[in-house]
């Protein structure tokens, strides 16, 4: 009966190779690009967007929002501290110094009335809306000459 042959299956078992790196391996050494941070939830009733973003280790102070043509900044920093050359890291994955994400909202809203507050590490943004318009748009007729 013929064996099947695993082109790299007697290697997987032999102690004398080193261990393949794996993804977090890499970490210290990619620079974190997971557009995604912070994240947020966004949600809505009738005449309010709500936008909440944990602040976990972020002091208030250290973020600053912003609105312009319908588009939400959350800019911030995490404070580095200083490490001691004495610790020997087996692993670090707290992000730590500046961020800054940017969305489209989902509806149009009235930047003037957007208001921000910050209670148990979550940062709770208020926005109001702008009522959608009763028409749907028009139909403008072509006149023919």
């Amino acid at each position: 009966m013929p064996i099947k042959w695993k082109s790299f299956g007697d290697m997987e078992n032999s102690p004398n190779l080193p261990e393949m790196p794996t993804e977090n391996d890499w970490v210290p050494f990619v620079p974190h690009f997971k557009n995604e941070d912070p994240a947020m939830d966004i949600y809505q009733d009738k005449t309010n967007l709500y936008i909440e973003i944990p602040l976990i280790g972020i002091k208030s102070k250290n973020v600053k929002v912003s609105i312009e043509n319908n588009i939400l900044t959350i800019e911030g920093k995490v404070e580095e501290k200083k490490e001691l050359k004495e610790h020997d890291y087996l692993r670090k994955e707290i992000r730590r110094g500046s961020f800054c994400r940017s969305i489209k909202l989902p509806v149009l809203v009235k930047e003037n009335s957007a208001k921000a507050e910050s209670a148990d590490n979550i940062l709770k943004i208020t926005i109001s809306k702008i009522a959608k318009s009763a028409t749907k748009g028009k139909e403008i007729p072509i006149k023919i000459k």
